[in-house]
């Protein structure tokens, strides 16, 4: 069983003629996720690798049936290609790009439908499907396993998982929640899709200084509503107290926020917490043996 995508999903790609949408597109298929149409407001009629394209999902959706979109839009047209996505029907939205976050979060929290991003690397069940800009071909960081993987940060997800990989163990779904004050879908809120896996044994959290993410998540997991080994590790351990950082999600506010808050609460609830990504193979051990 994969979260949030999986081998039967059916993708539609906004911004698919885009450099980086045909680019990743392809690699989306060549891993074999099922790219059924690809969506470009006035290049009806093209294909880009064999993927045709329509002005809109709503045209799209009615020769192709798509349940996930991945979008690959500019900025100022992100919020449109969103609510488009969400008026279609579909449930399931990738976003790299973000404006309008609240606005977007608040869409798709009314109709039952899942937002991840923006800032978002992507998300790999893996060995199954794709969505986004994550390079599924280095097999010493994705390796199928049974270590779910939620993540905000695009350049720290490589190091950790290649020592997830390096311990022993390997990746049942990877998501690259992004880094921004407000994404679009939170850890907290993708722990019962963990929770609920067979194949998921264990998850492995990448946080960051700032925001309260991690802090909720300890509090799932003190509520019991997550009852799986845990393991995180955080970026912005050193940096200075106090001191403002210029990472769009690194604000503390109100006390919380701070890479110390985080651990001490994730350990108070049963997690462990690596100070190096070098530990995380080995705290992964100490759970599963």
């Amino acid at each position: 069983m994969s979260i949030f995508i999986h081998k039967d999903s059916r993708v539609v790609v906004q911004g698919v003629t885009g450099k980086e949408g045909a680019f990743w597109a392809k690699h989306m298929k060549d891993m074999g996720t099922q790219v059924v149409f690809g969506v470009t407001p006035g290049k009806e009629g093209q294909d880009v690798d064999g993927i045709p394209v329509y002005h809109s999902v709503r045209r799209g959706i009615k020769d192709h049936p798509a349940d996930v979109a991945m979008l690959f839009v500019p900025p100022k047209f992100t919020k449109d290609a969103v609510f488009e996505a969400l008026d279609a029907g579909i449930k399931k939205i990738c976003s790299i790009p973000l404006h309008e976050a609240i606005q977007i979060r608040r869409a798709a929290l009314s109709c039952g439908a899942m937002v991840v991003g923006g800032n978002t690397s992507g998300i790999i069940s893996v060995g199954e499907a794709m969505l986004g800009t994550i390079p599924y071909w280095i097999d010493r960081v994705y390796k199928k396993g049974h270590v779910g993987v939620m993540t905000r940060s695009g350049s720290l997800t490589n190091e950790v998982t290649a020592e997830i990989v390096k311990g022993g163990f390997g990746v049942t779904t990877l998501i690259g929640v992004g880094g921004d004050p407000v994404p679009g879908t939170r850890f907290a809120e993708l722990l019962p899709l963990y929770e609920a896996d067979p194949d998921t044994h264990a998850v492995v959290i990448i946080g960051e200084l700032g925001g309260t993410m991690e802090e909720e998540v300890a509090e799932a997991m003190e509520a019991k509503a997550f009852t799986k080994p845990l393991v995180a590790f955080m970026g912005g351990r050193t940096a200075p107290e106090g001191k403002r950082m210029g990472h769009a999600g690194a604000i503390v506010t109100g006390g919380r926020g701070t890479v110390k808050g985080k651990t001490e609460a994730i350990v108070k609830a049963g997690g462990k917490v690596a100070k190096r990504p070098s530990e995380v193979g080995a705290l992964l051990k100490a759970f599963l043996g």
